[in-house]
C-alpha cells in the first residue's frame, strides 16, 4: 500500500500538541494544511488552530489583491508605452498586453469581489495607485519625461480589460 501525502502528514502529526502543530505551520505548511483539513472534516474542531486558519484565509485575499495590482501595473505600463511610443510597438508588447488581460480575466472570474473593489468609487482606489507606478515605469522604460504621461489614468476599467482596446498613438512623443 502506497503512503499518500495525507497519510504521511497524519502520521507525522499524530500525538502533537496544539503548540507543536502551530510550529508545524511554520516548518511544513503543506503538512499543516492537510492535518487541519482532516481535523475539520473529522469534526475535531477543538484541535484546530482557528486563529491560524483565519490568518491563512486572510492571506489568500491579500495574495489575490497583490496579483491584481501587479498585473494591472504591467498592463497599464504597456498600454502607456503603446500610446506614447508608437514607433516601438512590437509583438512582445502586444503579447504582454494580451497575457495580462487573460490573467486578469481569470483572476476576476475566480475572485469576483476584486472586480467589486475595482469598481467601487468609495474604496481605496486601486487603479489610481497602480497607475501612478505604471506611468513612472513607462517613463523610465521609454526615456520620456514623466510629465509627458497623464497624471490620472486616461482609460476606463472596461477599456483596460477589453481585448480589443489599444489606445490611440500619441505620435508627438515617439
Amino acid at each position: 500500500m502506497t503512503a499518500t501525502p495525507q497519510k504521511l502528514a497524519g502520521e507525522k502529526l499524530a500525538g502533537l500538541s496544539d503548540f507543536q502543530r502551530g510550529g508545524l505551520r511554520q516548518q511544513d505548511f503543506v503538512a499543516w494544511t492537510v492535518e487541519t483539513g482532516e481535523l475539520i472534516r473529522a469534526g475535531k474542531f477543538e484541535q484546530v488552530d482557528w486563529i491560524a486558519v483565519a490568518e491563512e484565509i486572510e492571506s489568500l485575499g491579500r495574495s489575490d489583491r497583490r496579483e491584481l495590482k501587479s498585473r494591472l501595473e504591467v498592463l497599464l505600463q504597456h498600454l502607456l508605452k503603446w500610446q506614447y511610443q508608437p514607433s516601438r510597438q512590437s509583438k512582445s508588447w502586444l503579447r504582454t498586453i494580451r497575457e495580462q488581460r487573460y490573467r486578469l480575466e481569470d483572476l476576476l472570474i475566480d475572485s469576483p469581489g476584486l472586480r467589486a473593489e475595482l469598481e467601487n468609487p468609495e474604496s481605496e482606489n486601486i487603479l489610481s495607485m497602480v497607475f501612478d507606478r505604471s506611468r513612472k515605469a513607462a517613463s523610465e522604460e521609454t526615456n520620456l519625461p514623466l510629465h509627458n504621461f497623464p497624471e490620472n489614468c486616461p482609460y476606463t476599467l472596461q477599456q483596460i480589460l477589453s481585448p480589443d482596446f489599444f489606445p490611440e498613438s500619441n505620435s508627438s512623443n515617439s
